[in-house]
């Protein structure tokens, strides 16, 4: 085989690429030897044609002579707000091993050119450790979760296993002695994070290569938790059919195309030399249309010169063509079959669990009308509030002695959980809680959240978002549903009330404040 010039190394490790950063370096590099790049995926969800896209990268990869590590992150995957046990990953790491060895060879690519690791091989070394913690020592709070936020789950109050999870990606690049790291787009915020603080460290910055998200079959970013929007590495060819069928491929659109974006960043990548890309038609409709390069059969297909129905009966043959020498090593093998069924079992029939959202919380404006010491604890107010009910204002005990003036509090507008159970406080029975913002650093502040000032006592007030629903009469303190829902109930950084990223807005669509505290609980 002649050897490659490094101009055409370089087109063959960029071409589909959606970005990459270090071009200079990756040129560099290329002049002077063969590349190291790796790719790692978390061992959790599993595995859908979908990962023929970085595979068919890597065979890229592979012919312009890199040296590519493919790395099984189950320590990243138990970190990533913990979705499987160690057991089960343990399990799914095989399978992943299983099925991509698999997937490679079934393209033609020759696994004594790559290098499986698993990221407990090494991630658990005295060494490793040392550097999560001097990573520990420089990284912010901000940076981290900004570096995850388009691969890991954000809530108001993140798990610090989550915020760890961009910094033990960063090192992998190191411990792994690579050049480069391949991943998708969807990574550019860690590996942006990877070039900021690894150079902190003492250490080089990467390359860093981005494959597009490719839409599922649904339209949305092809996913293992949505069975409609991926076909499985193992399903059959009905399933195939059947799932194709429905997959949505409008005339004309070429953006949210799934079927389309498989042909470019699949097929026609894995076509040899000597191949064509064939859409099989009847002799009335043309006959069989042939096409050397993608951006003609998009330029068709935009035309709606191509049928969506004929194009999806293509992308069947070629995809039938990748899944058969996989759907027929793992029936022939029992092994490999137990492995299918114990990574990956049936989901259990499981109690109906609750849903746990805001829409439960039966929150409404209410206007102070009286208010005083409470006769037996400084610290407290017993007010009565207006909240436009029938039989008058209801008594509510808040302990806001001590942050609010009493004169500030008569005829205030605040805004009160009204379904909380009646709870006694010191001997005074109250019937719900005004909520407020509040911080104890440096010293505890306390606010009462403010209404808009043209709203009326009453007036529901509702997370955007979870209008729908209808609030508990009471909540039941045995389980617990105020306390997991405060925890996400927050002042952001504009001054404005919200749960978990959505606003609370009154029924006329007002914003719900502080006076001044910002980027603080709300309780």
């Amino acid at each position: 085989m002649t050897e490659r010039s490094w101009e055409e190394k370089y087109k063959l490790i960029t071409r589909n690429l959606a970005e990459w950063l270090g071009d200079e370096k990756l040129k560099t590099i290329l002049k002077q030897r063969d590349i190291k790049i790796y790719w790692g995926t978390a061992t959790t969800g599993k595995p859908h044609i979908g990962y023929f896209t970085p595979m068919s990268k890597i065979a890229d990869f592979l012919r312009a002579g890199a040296e590519v590590t493919i790395l099984f992150a189950d320590l990243h995957a138990y970190l990533d707000n913990m979705k499987a046990p160690w057991e089960l990953l343990a399990l799914r790491t095989k399978y992943y091993e299983a099925v991509i060895k698999s997937m490679l060879k079934s393209i033609d690519v020759p696994l004594d050119k790559l290098k499986f690791i698993k990221g407990t091989e090494y991630q658990l070394s005295k060494e490793y450790t040392l550097d999560v913690y001097r990573l520990g020592s420089i990284v912010t709070e901000h940076d981290a979760k900004k570096a995850g936020a388009e691969v890991v789950k954000q809530v108001a109050s993140p798990l610090l296993s989550g915020l760890l999870y961009p910094g033990l990606q960063a090192l992998d690049e190191q411990y792994l002695k690579v050049d480069a790291q391949f991943g998708g787009v969807d990574q550019r915020k860690i590996f942006t994070f990877s070039e900021k603080y690894l150079p902190m460290l003492g250490y080089e910055k990467r390359v860093h290569l981005m494959n597009p998200m490719i839409p599922g079959l649904t339209g949305a970013k092809m996913s293992s938790s949505e069975e409609d929007s991926k076909i499985d590495l193992l399903d059959d060819a009905a399933a195939v059919k059947k799932k194709l069928k429905k997959a949505f491929c409008e005339p004309g659109n070429i953006t949210d195309n799934g079927i389309l974006s498989f042909s470019k960043h699949v097929i026609f990548p894995l076509l040899k030399s000597d191949e064509v890309y064939i859409i099989p038609r009847k002799d009335e409709f043309g006959g069989d249309a042939q096409f050397v390069k993608y951006e003609d059969l998009e330029t068709a297909f935009a035309k709606q010169e191509i049928h969506p129905g004929d194009l999806k009966a293509a992308v069947e043959i070629y995809i039938n063509k990748l899944l058969d020498p996989i759907r027929k090593e793992f029936s022939a093998d029992p092994k490999l079959k137990k492995l299918s069924s114990e990574a990956y079992p049936p989901p259990q029939k499981q109690k109906p669990v609750e849903d746990i959202v805001p829409s439960r919380l039966d929150i409404r404006v209410g206007k102070v009308v009286e208010v005083e010491k409470h006769p037996d604890a400084d610290a407290l107010y017993v007010e009565k509030i207006d909240l436009g009910e029938a039989n008058g204002p209801r008594t509510i005990v808040s302990g806001l002695a001590n942050f609010v003036p009493l004169e500030e509090m008569k005829d205030r507008l605040v805004v009160v959980l009204c379904n909380l159970k009646a709870a006694n406080l010191r001997g005074i029975q109250s019937h719900g809680m005004v909520l407020c913002s509040s911080t104890d650093q440096p010293t505890k502040q306390v606010e009462p959240l403010r209404p808009p000032s043209d709203a009326v006592p009453g007036e529901k007030v509702l997370v955007e978002g979870y209008e729908e629903g209808v609030p508990d009469d009471i909540l039941n303190p045995k389980k617990k549903v105020w306390d997991k829902l405060q925890v996400d109930l927050i002042v952001n950084g504009n001054g404005e009330a919200a749960w978990a990223g959505n606003a609370l807005l009154t029924a006329s669509n007002g914003k719900i404040t502080s006076d001044t505290l910002k980027n603080v609980p709300i309780k």
